[in-house]
């Protein structure tokens, strides 16, 4: 408070009505110069990177709701306020990028405020990779869900805090058809600070998002693409032909080159003995690289069983409907090397509510690995290997799924009534 005389009279004044604009261009400008751009990598922490806060952003805790994965939110009562800043464009050293927390009204010298939401990721795989690409946009169709189906202004992709400027075209044309346009950040006006006027950050990939939510995800980018392709799934569940039998939609997804079978011919033959002899099956065998990301939705979305080797087009599943059945092939050398890695479309199958009847792993390969057994090259030696076939096995398993397959479509279709919703009816939530 300070003291005013006036008629002989001593008044309190209110520090407000003492402060004049030079003392708040100072304030200012001293809250400006408090701001700290800190690595956006903390390499201390580079051996455990997706542990805890993660090297990314370390300083900052994550906000956690049940059932949800981990993010932060700019600004919040978190950040006090503050807007997030970064400041690098590096795509080859992360910790040469930067971060900061700074005031609306104090942001850094030369910053350029960023209108609207923008959702910033960083991943430790890759946005090319259908499968890591999926695991890294999850928690943003999850976090708009909760949030009003709020969409993005744009994006800023990061990985090991590296600047990305695109996502592959799989991704791209999947996270348009949820949020309309998508425009990834690429910094262009120069090396200077960038303030998100709003900001929602993941650094976990799917954390510790739970199953629910999982399939609340995949139900809605399912619908989304659909409606994107022009894929109308009406009459799926309950499909039924001519002879008033169940119709069975199995899919052979092959590949070229790495992890593409050997004999392809001895293989589609098997499979189409097997579907021959169930009545009501339909084979139809696609190329995976020949197929537009429409294409791989119209498809998938008419398909019942598909059977692939390992691979990122396994990731297709997405757009079957749920309960579909899952069928892989591994090259030799993945059982006994590959670690967890193997499981990926196990855990997109857990992801999008699909079925994963098993798979097949190569026991013969055309070399042996020339170092020691356990020694990590040897997994690089096998990983793009050919799979081979057992006649025997794969016409027994594909025995069991089609049967398996049957059966429920069966009973499906005895439940069906004219008053029981499909289970593609629904709109999308968003």
């Amino acid at each position: 408070m300070g003291l005013s005389f006036s008629n002989g009279k001593v008044w309190l004044v209110p520090p407000i009505i003492l402060t004049t604009p030079l003392t708040s261009k100072r304030c200012t400008s001293e809250l400006r110069d408090s701001i700290t751009f800190l690595p956006l990598i903390d390499l201390r922490f580079s051996q455990t990177a997706m542990d805890g806060n993660t090297w990314f952003m370390s300083s900052m805790n994550d906000t956690h709701e049940e059932n949800e994965a981990e993010y932060l939110y700019f600004p919040s009562q978190a950040s006090k306020g503050r807007l997030l800043c970064i400041k690098g464009r590096d795509e080859e050293n992360g910790a040469k990028n930067s971060y900061a927390l700074a005031w609306p009204g104090s942001l850094p010298d030369l910053a350029i405020l960023i209108k609207g939401l923008t959702f910033v990721s960083d991943t430790y795989y890759d946005y090319g990779n259908l499968w890591h690409g999926i695991c890294a946009m999850a928690p943003f169709v999850g976090w708009s869900i909760r949030n009003q189906c709020v969409k993005p202004t744009r994006w800023v992709l990061f990985h090991w805090g590296e600047l990305r400027d695109r996502m592959g075209l799989w991704l791209q044309k999947l996270m348009q058809a949820n949020f309309g346009e998508v425009k990834v950040e690429g910094f262009e006006k120069g090396d200077r600070p960038y303030c998100f006027e709003k900001a929602v950050v993941m650094r976990h990939n799917l954390g510790r998002m739970g199953k629910e939510k999982k399939l609340e995800v995949s139900d809605l980018l399912r619908c989304k693409a659909r409606g994107f392709c022009g894929v109308n799934p009406a009459g799926r569940g309950v499909e039924i032909n001519e002879k008033g039998v169940p119709v069975i939609r199995l899919t052979l997804l092959m590949r070229r080159g790495s992890r593409s079978f050997k004999n392809a011919k001895a293989v589609i033959d098997i499979f189409a003995r097997q579907c021959a002899m169930v009545e009501g099956c339909v084979l139809k065998v696609a190329q995976s690289e020949d197929l537009s990301f429409c294409d791989q939705v119209r498809l998938m979305t008419h398909t019942d069983i598909v059977a692939s080797p390992h691979g990122a087009q396994l990731t297709n599943m997405l757009f079957m409907d749920r309960k579909s059945s899952i069928m892989e092939f591994f090259p030799k050398g993945w059982l006994e090397l590959a670690g967890v890695g193997q499981y990926a479309h196990h855990w997109m199958a857990d992801l999008s509510g699909m079925k994963h009847q098993g798979a097949w792993w190569e026991p013969l390969g055309e070399e042996e690995c020339p170092f020691p057994r356990q020694d990590p090259r040897c997994f690089l030696f096998y990983k793009d290997g050919k799979v081979g076939h057992n006649e025997t096995f794969f016409a027994q398993w594909a025995r069991n799924v089609l049967n398996q397959v049957r059966i429920s479509k069966l009973e499906q279709a005895s439940k069906s009534s004219a008053t029981e919703p499909h289970p593609n009816s629904n709109a999308c939530v968003c």
